[in-house]
């Protein structure tokens, strides 16, 4: 009998430390930002002409200027005990995610969109020739923060971004048009996933793309370069 109390102690016992061993926190998180433009819609006035069609659109990969200590650094979950753990990027760098995701929107909208080309800091001074290309967008992330404050009985994730693009003219090495939107997502729920916390920032990217492009003074920076 006492054998079989040992037993179920030690049982007991193993099971309350895996449960606290469960419970501790990570030394860091990490997600993926992304964007499917798929479900975007594109405002008529975006949209290219035939002429429009034969020019190719060059992407550059965006610069990072966030004010911070470390880029690589991307946001934070503040635990149940106010503990902030980091969060990282899982795969790709937050500067390709936003590059992707402008191509994908520029491509739905049915421009003839090149690859994504080396990062370019948004001085017309160094504006690249791109083989091909007619203009070139590039763009910088000025703010990001992906917070998720772990709480009961919901979590609450939170997002911020703030995206500045270019629209260069690559033959004549002017800068067209500038513009800068600030876009935020906010969601509580229940169960916390690293998963939750990507597709919210995603979902903040996104929102910020679309906003840059509904400007309609950049849809006449880029129509108006690739019909000359």
């Amino acid at each position: 009998m006492k054998k079989i109390q040992s037993c179920c102690l030690a049982f007991f016992a193993w099971i309350m430390m895996a449960g606290l061993l469960g419970c501790a926190a990570p030394s860091i998180y990490s997600v993926n930002m992304s964007y499917d433009a798929a479900k975007a819609s594109v405002p008529t006035y975006l949209k290219p002409d035939q002429k429009a069609l034969q020019a190719i659109i060059a992407v550059a990969e965006f610069t990072d200027l966030r004010q911070v200590d470390d880029t690589v650094v991307i946001g934070r979950v503040i635990e149940k005990d106010g503990m902030k753990v980091l969060v990282l990027p899982k795969q790709n760098r937050p500067t390709q995610a936003a590059a992707q995701g402008v191509r994908q929107y520029l491509r739905k909208a049915g421009y003839n969109v090149s690859g994504i080309a080396d990062p370019w800091n948004l001085n017309e001074a160094t504006i690249p020739r791109i083989p091909n290309s007619k203009i070139l967008i590039g763009g910088a992330i000025e703010d990001m923060d992906i917070v998720c404050r772990r709480a009961f009985p919901t979590n609450t994730y939170t997002t911020k971004i703030k995206l500045t693009i270019c629209v260069a003219d690559m033959n004549g090495k002017r800068i067209l048009h500038k513009a800068s939107v600030v876009a935020t997502t906010s969601l509580e729920h229940m169960i916390f996933t690293e998963d939750r916390m990507g597709e919210q920032a995603g979902y903040a990217l996104g929102d910020a793309i679309e906003k840059l492009f509904e400007k309609h003074e950049v849809a006449q920076a880029i129509r108006q370069a690739l019909v000359q």
